[in-house]
């Protein structure tokens, strides 16, 4: 999972994919954390990716840095504790000016059962499951 992170990381932008009924969406995304051996993401739970994600919290990201890509799917479990919130938003401080550890508006994430599969022409794929 460390590999994951660190590629996540490394490209700092990444793209989320829901579904809303049968429509798929896809959005940037540029945070990414470990906490108690979970990856974690962050968002807030007034946007449509948190409604969408209550309605089925299957997703995949997907992310490409130096002729490599990473696509991520699982399901994410919403973590209220306000102390994944915390480790987030130190992670991004700059966040700090629109969230907080005890803001129910902060969202985190972890993937549960996830399959990480690394990509890149002409070599075999690398999955990492956690």
């Amino acid at each position: 999972m460390e590999e994951v992170y660190a590629f996540l990381k490394d490209c700092g932008t990444y793209y989320l994919a829901t579904v809303e009924g049968d429509q798929p969406r896809v959005r940037p995304f540029g945070t990414i954390d470990i906490f108690e051996g979970k990856l974690y993401i962050q968002t807030g739970r007034s946007k449509d990716v948190s409604h969408q994600l209550a309605e089925n919290p299957k997703a995949e990201l997907c992310a490409f840095s130096k002729g490599t890509w990473l696509r991520v799917a699982g399901t994410l479990r919403d973590d209220p504790r306000p102390e994944a919130k915390a480790h987030m938003l130190e992670s991004y401080p700059g966040l700090k000016d629109r969230y907080s550890a005890d803001d129910p508006n902060t969202q985190v994430l972890y993937f549960e059962n996830a399959v990480a599969t690394f990509s890149s022409f002409g070599g075999d794929p690398k999955i990492i499951r956690f």
